[in-house]
């Protein structure tokens, strides 16, 4: 598609000599845009950027190009819409991979259709996207970040709304406040509603603080310093106040316990003033001590107030105000290892001692291997200077104790290149087992996420994979990823095979492989996207087709193991379809592996051929292995849904797996009857039958659902209890007269003998059967 530059509101002036090569080098851009076809390309972002950089990038554009800004150029409209489809594409983990697969032709049409006024991304866009202090969270990065084991002060907001935009200046400032203390987030609830919605967030702006997960107090106060006061709250370490007669007391029980002290010096100048400078070196203190002691376990600290009134020591000859760190194995009257800090600012403390903290334990060539054979690790990789690891690194270790994980440091030699593949600095947790079983940190070199990561890798089965332990000829099963480290849906999807890899332990092995380093073996399996997981099983290959998640991994691999799906191909569809039995049923999915809603309707379809079990037989065929045939068949568009019962295609909007089997039941014969008056009362009062029955109302939503699963019981107590429908709007007499005052009620009338008892059973649209049958089984012991 070309575009057109359109200037100049004076066609006749002339055009300055020195603006044509401007003018040829405007208009050359506008043409290689117009050619350009690339998403990435489209919004000026490189293929491994984050969904941050992917909705700055758009934002940019739609500043500029929105046709709101241009209003005479005839093609905006048409621009901008390609840009905003490939944004609507790249910020779904889903649709990105199937882009990065199949290209464009693996989309649904409807992408990017839409798009807002100027005006929206000017001010409702991205509110928090430039603010370095306030971590936006998506859905791939929350579970890890809140699960991570520090305190997340949390923003939950909408980009329309009014209230959230009259808060965001506040949430900078407090932001900034806390800026090392606590951790400060925000989540866009207009791209993250699924995320907000599980959350139960039902109004804006919602915060919210998370402490290992568990979601704490609802806050409704809105100005910095009420949120700055509730959020020291949260800190939970203690100040332990010395005076004359615990001070040594104090101090050395710390030092026998290999803890050192942080302690801060105010005197006692007489007057109000004392209580004031204390409370606000208390609060200084807590700063420190949530940025620094929450996280290192190796300092207690101790504000000393009028100490140097009543000690002899060396301490009274500290001015007041002063700051000193003694660490473990120091002396209060002893000068040479006390690290006395000349400042007030906290941060600048905070620096300071995080700086004199111990280094992380170096790992050498000779004791790497035996340290890594029977304890947990948590090891930074550096190559070249040992330095160059990050100082956060040193809290580490406090932050994994609970956890049995040891921290240290690895700088690479031989040992990082030829067994383990190590090629970068980078974070990597050994399991205990060995240096051959361990799994790599892909995500942000943050400590809550890789502490997320930690606790996370040593419960679950995971093994980053290297030529020499490929499981291309094992026999027992392996799921494998198939990755890039710059992917951000492959970051997302890593904690999910965590979560699957530790509900399938024992039947199926996990492992990752890198295909930026391990070029050759991908290639050696075809993979062209991102991830792409495959399930190794013998001889059997599958890959994985669905969402993103552990539970969709463990649906698919139940398939494989249980399958409900018939994979059919012209003879098995000639002789299972064509040539079924009488009364049987079949269910067929004619799909292409390319197409876009093909890809989403799979795992409904697995989902379905579930839940029809016993009811309806359901299969598939690729379209594209066998054109021909499809061809053949009159398949025209892929998916194809039909029912080979009644012979009729699928039209319905909704491609669930619920509106998918709802559909396919109304097509079968039905099991139950339609009563009238006069039959209620000879067939079920005065008969010898037992019923069961279903009064219902044509108008009613839950009737309407219950339906199906009305026929399916009445097909499983076929023979043995007689089923029966009433329409109480029709028959409204009847209904009254039995006691119905509310629909659907199911009624379960026994015979015993000469005497009707009746059982009722109240239905809201989420049926189950087993309260049915439990009802049955009262009068009927065989169910």
């Amino acid at each position: 598609m070309g575009y057109r530059v359109v200037s100049g509101a004076q066609p006749h002036r002339p055009v300055r000599p020195t603006l044509l090569p401007l003018l040829l080098l405007v208009t050359l851009l506008a043409a290689v845009w117009a050619e350009s076809g690339d998403y990435y390309d489209l919004l000026g972002v490189s293929r491994d950027a984050t969904t941050r950089e992917i909705r700055r990038g758009f934002k940019k554009l739609a500043l500029t190009m929105h046709p709101d800004k241009n209003p005479v150029n005839p093609s905006a409209h048409d621009r901008f819409l390609q840009v905003n489809r490939a944004y609507e594409v790249l910020k779904d983990e889903d649709l990105r991979k199937k882009y990065d697969k199949y290209g464009e032709k693996g989309l649904d049409e409807q992408q990017g259709g839409r798009y807002e006024s100027w005006s929206y991304y000017r001010y409702d866009f991205g509110i928090y996207d430039d603010d370095l202090e306030i971590i936006t969270l998506d859905s791939g990065d929350f579970e890890a970040a809140v699960n991570s084991g520090e305190i997340w002060f949390i923003n939950f907001y909408f980009p329309r709304c009014s209230h959230c935009h009259q808060l965001a200046p506040t949430w900078r400032e407090f932001a900034k406040e806390m800026d090392g203390v606590i951790r400060i987030g925000a989540v866009n609830c207009g791209d993250n509603n699924h995320l907000c919605r599980r959350r139960g967030i039902n109004s804006y702006p919602s915060l919210f603080v998370f402490r290992a997960g568990q979601v704490g107090l609802h806050f409704f106060h809105r100005s910095k310093d009420e949120l700055v006061r509730f959020s020291m709250k949260l800190i939970t370490t203690s100040i332990a106040q010395l005076w004359q007669g615990n001070v040594f007391s104090e101090i050395e029980s710390a030092f026998s316990s290999g803890l050192g002290w942080l302690i801060t010096f105010c005197s006692d100048t007489g007057g109000k003033t004392f209580d004031v400078v204390c409370s606000e070196l208390i609060l200084d203190v807590s700063w420190i001590l949530s940025s620094i002691l929450n996280y290192s376990g190796s300092i207690l600290n101790g504000l000393s107030c009028n100490i140097c009134v009543y000690s002899p020591s060396v301490i009274c000859q500290v001015t007041g105000g002063a700051t000193a760190l003694f660490p473990p194995g120091s002396s209060l009257d002893k000068h040479g290892s006390v690290l006395w800090l000349n400042t007030l600012d906290s941060k600048e403390i905070y620096t300071q001692v995080i700086n004199h903290l111990p280094d992380l334990e170096l790992l050498t060539t000779d004791s790497f291997e035996r340290k890594l054979a029977h304890h947990r690790w948590l090891v930074s990789f550096t190559f070249g200077d040992r330095h160059s690891a990050s100082n956060e690194y040193k809290k580490l270790q406090a932050l994994l104790r609970n956890d049995h994980i040891q921290v240290c440091l690895s700088v690479c030699l031989c040992v990082c290149l030829s067994p383990l593949y190590i090629h970068k600095p980078c974070v990597a947790v050994f399991k205990g087992l060995g240096i051959h079983d361990f799994e790599i940190h892909h995500g942000k070199d943050v400590l809550y996420n890789i502490v997320g990561f930690a606790k996370d890798s040593v419960r679950a089965h995971v093994t980053t994979l290297r030529p020499d332990n490929f499981p291309s000829d094992r026999k027992e099963p392996w799921l494998v990823d198939f990755f890039a480290p710059w992917c951000p849906p492959c970051r997302a999807l890593l904690p999910e095979l965590r979560k699957a890899s530790i509900q399938l332990a024992g039947q199926m092995k996990f492992g990752t492989l890198d295909c930026t380093i391990h070029h050759s073996l991908c290639s050696v399996y075809n993979i062209q996207a991102y991830p792409t997981t495959v399930i190794f099983n013998g001889s059997s290959v599958h890959e994985y087709e669905g969402q993103h998640s552990a539970d969709g991994i463990l649906e698919f691999i139940q398939d494989l193991v249980n399958p409900t799906v018939v994979i059919l191909d012209p003879p098995s569809f000639t002789d299972r379809v064509k040539g079924r039995a009488n009364g049987q049923i079949w269910a067929v999915d004619f799909y292409a592996p390319w197409c876009g809603p093909c890809q989403a309707l799979m795992p409904e379809w697995r989902r379905m051929a579930r839940l029809l079990s016993g009811q309806v037989l359901v299969g598939s065929v690729d379209c594209q292995r066998f054109q021909a045939f499809c061809q053949g068949q009159g398949v025209r568009s892929y998916p194809e849904i039909r029912l080979y019962h009644s012979q009729q295609s699928y039209n319905g909007w909704n491609r669930d797996a619920h509106s998918l089997r709802s559909w396919a039941l109304s097509s079968l014969p039905r099991a139950s009857v339609d009563l009238t008056p006069e039959t209620f009362k000879s067939q079920v009062l005065s008969g010898r039958d037992h019923w069961v029955l279903d009064f219902y109302a044509p108008w009613c939503g839950p009737c309407q659902h219950f339906a199906p699963e009305f026929e399916i019981l009445a097909r499983i107590l076929k023979g043995e209890v007689r089923s029966g429908k009433v329409d109480c709007q029709t028959h409204h007499q009847t209904c009254q007269s039995a006691g119905i005052t509310a629909y659907p009620t199911v009624r379960f009338y026994p015979y015993q003998g000469t005497r009707r008892t009746t059982a009722v059973t109240q239905a809201d649209g989420h049926w189950l059967f087993p309260a049915v049958l439990n009802v049955l089984n009262t009068f009927l012991p065989c169910f």
